[in-house]
């Protein structure tokens, strides 16, 4: 695909037949997973929402390079489950274009650090500094760095288990709060979520993952909607958000519990 680099990947695998021939499933899975990223790009691009949003981020759009990167590098075939998030942080995602994208563990735990653009039109209090920005993104530390914790390397995080965000785009108020998409109107929801449910449907088509996990109650129900009756085992864990009064005892070890009970073997 024009625009994508994948010789990342390239150099860590040994040249032999084998490997090869591994290599290019995962090459083309990985870009597979770009074509239904700019995919939903376009059917996001025609959507409008009225006030009380008053700015929307789309990081596909100006952090694309070190997303498709974290696509390149870590998405691999059949793990053992697809752990979805509901949208982008303002200080995540919004800012490295990476799911749960807290600065410090994009750059220092995964090795991505790609030059971030900026959306057309910002929020004062809200604006995108891409790897520059000096907030912390505190959902995105906590599942890191349970991750970082558990595997030790990404590539040990990745070989079992991916990370997804089910709707890409940033929703501000005019006070430069954050809205998630549950909050919009049924009117603005409905084709928001229609073009949702078609990427992440396609998203475990390609990668065919043992089960599919939401991160909190909201990816979860939307995994349902999307993936039907002939969807892999579904469930739930907590969602490390600082405003979760429970995520704020103890998230890392109460989510690995539930991932047990889940089935995974961690």
């Amino acid at each position: 695909m024009a625009g994508t680099d994948f010789q990342g990947v390239r150099k860590a695998f040994p040249e032999c037949a084998t490997h090869r021939l591994g290599l290019d499933r995962i090459l083309a899975r990985a870009v597979n997973l770009v074509a239904i990223n700019r995919r939903l790009v376009r059917d996001l691009a025609g959507l409008n929402f009225d006030p009380p949003v008053a700015y929307v981020y789309n990081p596909l759009i100006y952090a694309r390079r070190s997303g498709e990167r974290y696509l390149e590098r870590f998405a691999r075939p059949r793990p053992e489950a697809l752990l979805l998030g509901m949208n982008p942080g303002p200080f995540g995602m919004a800012q490295t274009g990476v799911p749960f994208g807290e600065v410090s563990f994009v750059r220092d735990w995964m090795g991505i650090e790609e030059p971030v653009g900026r959306p057309p039109r910002e929020h004062e209090k809200r604006p995108i500094l891409g790897f520059d920005c000096p907030r912390s993104e505190v959902s995105g530390a906590r599942l890191w760095g349970w991750a970082r914790s558990r595997f030790g390397p990404p590539e040990e995080f990745f070989a079992r288990l991916f990370v997804w965000n089910y709707c890409p785009l940033v929703f501000l108020e005019a006070s430069g709060r954050n809205r998630t998409p549950d909050k919009l109107p049924a009117a603005e929801r409905a084709p928001l979520f229609e073009a949702c449910d078609r990427a992440l449907a396609s998203i475990v088509e390609t990668l065919e993952p043992g089960r599919v996990i939401g991160i909190g109650r909201f990816a979860e129900k939307r995994a349902r909607a999307a993936l039907g009756p002939k969807a892999p085992p579904i469930g739930c864990i907590l969602h490390p958000s600082p405003a979760s009064p429970l995520a704020n005892r103890g998230w890392a070890q109460q989510a690995e519990a539930q991932l047990r009970k889940l089935g995974l073997d961690l």
